[in-house]
């Protein structure tokens, strides 16, 4: 699966204000403290055309206690 990792400038509004990273899939937003990638990536510009993103491809493993997602 793709993923798309932005950081969170709205952190506290979105969150609290430690999760500083929102992870994209195709369907879903994930807010989270750390983001840890196992997998190539690379930066493309957000469809929207005015952010940027951390992209990559591979399968999100989520630790809920620790707010991690790892990319592997």
């Amino acid at each position: 699966m793709k993923f798309r990792i932005r950081y969170n400038t709205r952190a506290g509004e979105r969150g609290s204000v430690d999760h500083k990273w929102r992870v994209f899939d195709d369907k879903k937003e994930y807010l989270c403290k750390e983001v840890w990638l196992q997998v190539p990536s690379w930066t493309q510009q957000d469809p929207n055309g005015k952010d940027w993103n951390i992209e990559c491809i591979g399968t999100m493993k989520i630790d809920r206690q620790n707010s991690v997602i790892e990319i592997i």
